[in-house]
């Protein structure tokens, strides 16, 4: 831990004064824990390409599926992100759509599909709260490629080149 604190004493979160309003990027790693075989979860939300918020966690319960594991992301960091969007809207005054990132185009369908499927039966009902949230218009859930998603370093080990990307997109400096 000293090692690497004492290697990025000099990193800092860069605000950059942009349009680009609250972002968010989640992601997460199917199976990661190998005692318990539960996933991790990853999201990391900015402002003017500048974290602001972000976690990384291990699920609460096993996910059975890829699909499930991304699904019950998005849902976690929906609920950070309506938090977020609540806290802005007094600050600011704003009070639009946000864009959520997720590279699971199957996750995303979920988020959308106010239908139970045979295969996705099993998914507790409170990880469907981000479909009220996305039928309201406070969230909409995009695609995004792997390798530009920032939420990757949070839940994979990732090599050097593509930490370093990720950190710049969310404004980390070196």
């Amino acid at each position: 831990i000293f090692r690497y604190l004492k290697g990025t004493a000099d990193a800092c979160l860069k605000f950059d004064r942009t349009d680009k309003g609250l972002v968010g990027y989640v992601d997460s790693d199917f199976a990661a824990d190998l005692d318990k075989r539960r996933s991790l979860t990853g999201y990391v939300f900015t402002i003017g390409s500048c974290a602001v918020s972000w976690k990384a966690t291990l699920q609460p319960v096993v996910a059975q599926s890829t699909t499930e594991a991304e699904y019950m992301a998005i849902a976690e960091a929906c609920k950070e992100l309506v938090w977020l969007k609540g806290l802005f809207a007094e600050l600011c005054g704003v009070d639009s759509c946000i864009n959520l990132f997720c590279d699971s185009q199957s996750a995303i369908c979920l988020t959308k599909d106010q239908m139970f499927h045979e295969r996705t039966k099993h998914i507790d009902i409170k990880y469907h709260y981000v479909r009220d949230v996305v039928a309201q218009g406070k969230l909409k859930v995009c695609k995004i490629s792997t390798h530009d998603n920032p939420a990757d370093m949070m839940t994979k080990f990732v090599p050097v080149a593509k930490f370093e990307l990720c950190s710049s997109l969310v404004g980390i400096v070196v």
